[in-house]
């Protein structure tokens, strides 16, 4: 039997994955590699606390065998573990606006390893980061994305995504 890829919610286990990811991700555009303890870095943001900020999702090339029926679809709880390795993922957190004077989710990364865009896996956690918005109740999603990304950026188009002209920039408080 075939099994088709899906979304789901990031577990404990797929964080040295994550890594990996974000790693090839920083590669692609060319950015400082993030820190070698990574991964021990997500676990206290993602998955500490009673209510962790960060959210992150990822696409599972095999999916739960056996998903518990009675499950969030997105929470990844499912009685099977999926034998793949995830081959993208998207993280977001709530973040504020003082000119709407509202909350909105900033999706911070989403990405898909080579030989895996075009899919329809990025469309699908593009669903799951909307979804967790809606769950949050928060109105709108933001991100951004280099400008040298054409293909990026015609498949946020797609999406029906409107962009804004803005320079990022950032300081080190050290």
């Amino acid at each position: 039997m075939t099994s088709t890829p899906h979304v789901r919610r990031a577990r404990p286990e797929d964080l040295r994955r994550i890594a990996e990811l974000a790693a090839e991700h920083a590669a692609y555009e060319q950015a400082v590699p993030p820190p070698g303890d990574l991964a021990e870095r997500l676990a206290v943001l993602l998955f500490d606390g009673p209510s962790p900020r960060l959210r992150c999702f990822v696409a599972d090339p095999d999916p739960d065998p056996d998903p518990d029926p009675g499950s969030d679809p997105g929470s990844g709880s499912g009685s099977g573990s999926g034998s793949g390795a995830p081959i993208g993922y998207a993280t977001c957190a709530p973040e504020l606006s003082t000119w709407d004077g509202a909350e909105y989710l900033h999706l911070d990364c989403l990405f898909l390893r080579d030989g895996h865009r075009g899919h329809g896996l990025g469309a699908l956690l593009m669903d799951a980061v909307l979804g967790e918005a809606r769950a949050l109740g928060l109105a709108q999603v933001q991100w951004q994305t280099p400008p040298w990304n054409t293909d990026a950026i015609r498949f946020y188009d797609r999406l029906g995504g409107r962009a804004t002209t803005r320079q990022r920039y950032s300081l080190p408080s050290a």
